[in-house]
């Protein structure tokens, strides 16, 4: 037996008598050993569960679910994490791909009908109750079977209680219709929804919506120059119109045309100056111009109505660190990471993980606080481009040519040297 196997027993024992804490260090210490054992992660993952800690235990079973899709008791265990957290669509979500790889789990069939309750389709709650206790029967499974069919026939509706009649369905506003030709293209049919959009702008061309709209859907479609000539023409007939101001801002980004992109988010931010995301968006178009602390404040003030702005954190941390302030951007990155977890938005949990890791290998093994308390080593960070590596070599050689100085004259060494180095090439 391999030692990963034999600390993955030893886990699973553990948490079996409620050792949660040395049932989470053998799992750990299993995954460091075989970083894509995915049935360590599960099994930590309902360590983490059992002791309340449920961004751990989410973060476990989707690891293990990338390292093996079709786990079922990971998709459970997840949609039950979810409905904790309040996720019902993930919940759902999980819940039905575990019922779609054993159509007779009869607790995902319970488990459904919950989630779906609890979002209000009582019809759908019904039908899953029904089948769970179905299933549960046939298993000879008494108690779960009368459970579920009790739940299924409270949710019935009563026979004193007449249902009113449905009231007549509104006509949909222009705005409603617009966001339905929207979602139409988010859900990948772009090509209907150019053809309704179209025949809109076919009717009357002077819908400024129409053309906003358009444009969005053919930045999607990958015609950048379509959709900026759509924008433009939006913006003609409606000049105050946000939407139309932050999607040509964000395709003049992708196209990097950081002076343009500024422009249309500082109209955007005019019209609606307590959007969080507008502030964002401008605040990269300032950094990837150079202009860090104008980014900075403007990441800053996005905050200031959003304080759990998981990316407002994100990119204030890299516009820190191009400017090394690296405790600043430290702090930044862990926030974000914390918020991205908060989210489940795990790629930009990596993402942001990645970066502090990234930051802090680029600064000496000490810590951030004695890092920035001597501005000799923020100098030669600088010079080196944030590279702490570099700056190691360099000194390494400085001592190799210089032995038995001290470490404040070896900073001070390379420093010089450097700058002689770049004055003389300018």
């Amino acid at each position: 037996m391999t030692i990963e196997k034999q600390l993955y027993e030893q886990g699973v024992e553990k948490a079996r008598q409620k050792d949660y804490a040395g049932a989470i260090a053998d799992l750990t210490e299993a995954i460091e050993l075989s970083p894509y054992f995915a049935d360590a992660y599960y099994q930590r993952g309902l360590a983490y569960f059992d002791t309340g800690n449920l961004h751990d235990a989410v973060s476990d079973y989707t690891r293990a679910l990338e390292f093996n899709p079709e786990s079922i008791g990971a998709r459970y265990a997840r949609a039950l994490v979810r409905l904790t957290l309040k996720n019902l669509p993930g919940a759902l979500e999980d819940v039905d791909a575990a019922i779609a790889r054993d159509e007779k789990y009869a607790a995902a069939y319970n488990l459904r009908g919950t989630i779906q309750r609890k979002q209000g389709n009582i019809h759908g709650a019904i039908a899953a109750f029904k089948t769970a206790g179905e299933l549960y029967l046939a298993q000879k499974d008494a108690e779960n079977c009368r459970r579920c069919l009790e739940r299924a026939k409270q949710l019935q509706p009563k026979p004193s209680q007449p249902t009113a009649p449905a009231p007549p369905q509104p006509l949909l506003s222009s705005d409603e219709i617009y966001a339905q030709i929207l979602t139409k293209a988010e859900s990948g049919n772009c090509r209907g929804a150019m053809r309704e959009l179209d025949w809109a702008i076919e009717l009357d061309d002077s819908d400024a919506n129409a053309y906003c709209c358009r444009g969005i859907v053919r930045s999607k479609m990958g015609d950048s120059r379509g959709a900026i000539a759509d924008f433009n023409r939006a913006l003609r007939l409606n000049p105050e119109d946000a939407i139309a101001y932050r999607n040509r801002g964000k395709l003049r980004m992708e196209l990097g045309d950081w002076g343009g992109a500024a422009s249309d988010f500082n109209r955007a931010i005019d019209i609606e100056p307590k959007d969080a995301m507008l502030l964002v968006a401008r605040g990269n178009a300032f950094r990837e111009m150079g202009h860090y602390s104008a980014a900075i404040d403007d990441y800053t003030q996005a905050l200031e109505i959003d304080a759990e702005d998981a990316n407002a954190y994100y990119h204030r941390g890299m516009a820190r660190a191009r400017m090394e302030e690296m405790k600043g951007a430290i702090e930044d990155y862990q926030n974000a990471a914390s918020y991205f977890c908060e989210k489940e938005d795990w790629k930009n949990y990596q993402n942001a993980l990645d970066s502090l890791k990234k930051l802090q290998s680029a600064v000496p093994q000490t810590k951030a606080a004695e890092v920035n308390s001597n501005p000799l080593r923020d100098r030669l960070l600088l010079l080196v481009g944030g590279h702490w590596g570099i700056a190691e070599r360099l000194i390494e050689r400085a001592k190799y040519y210089y032995p038995g100085m001290s470490e404040d004259w070896y900073l001070e060494k390379v420093v010089y040297d450097l700058e002689q180095q770049r004055g003389g090439n300018e």
